[in-house]
């Protein structure tokens, strides 16, 4: 049987399957480390709590380039690993998160999977014929402009749900 033509149905599904490859490979490195509960989306959070201190959810969002709602679910996991603690901020709604003992005794050990993980990265790409993170960014940057929803609205003609839908735009 021949496998169905890469379509737009299918994007999400071979980036998502890319994706499952690079992040359980960094986690099993992780448990072959002894970090067994460690996981790569928690890295990026670490790393920036540790070289810059507390920081607001808000602006950890920020600084690494996901949402508010991605960032929280993340700094929950760490809690509940008992690598972060989380402090009220400011003002009742903004919430302060700060590394624990535990996860700075782990730094040493995070720093050198780091910049492991870091050359395996750049090996990686020089096998591609064009680099993926570059790829990434671009494709980032020209969804920011026109999100993908806008496209498919743009060229989407839908039956009638009863639901509210942006309405059909052209050019």
């Amino acid at each position: 049987m021949t496998p169905p033509t890469p379509g737009p149905e299918l994007l999400g599904t071979r980036l998502r399957h890319l994706l499952e490859l690079l992040d359980g490979d960094v986690a099993a490195v992780y448990a072959d480390l002894g970090l067994a509960g460690f996981r790569p989306r928690y890295t990026p959070v670490v790393r920036l709590l540790a070289s810059s201190g507390p920081s607001s959810i808000r602006d950890l969002a920020a600084a690494i380039g996901v949402t508010h709602s991605a960032a929280s679910q993340t700094v929950a996991q760490l809690a509940r690993e008992e690598l972060v603690v989380l402090a009220p901020g400011d003002d009742a709604r903004q919430r302060i998160v700060r590394l624990t003992e535990k996860a700075e005794s782990l730094l040493p050990l995070l720093d050198a999977e780091w910049a492991a993980t870091a050359a395996a990265a750049a090996e990686f790409e020089r096998e591609l014929s064009f680099p993926l993170s570059r790829l990434i960014d671009e494709a980032i940057g020209v969804l920011r402009k026109r999100p993908m929803r806008r496209r498919i609205a743009e060229f989407g003609e839908f039956p009638s749900s009863g639901e509210n839908r942006e309405p059909r735009q052209n050019g």
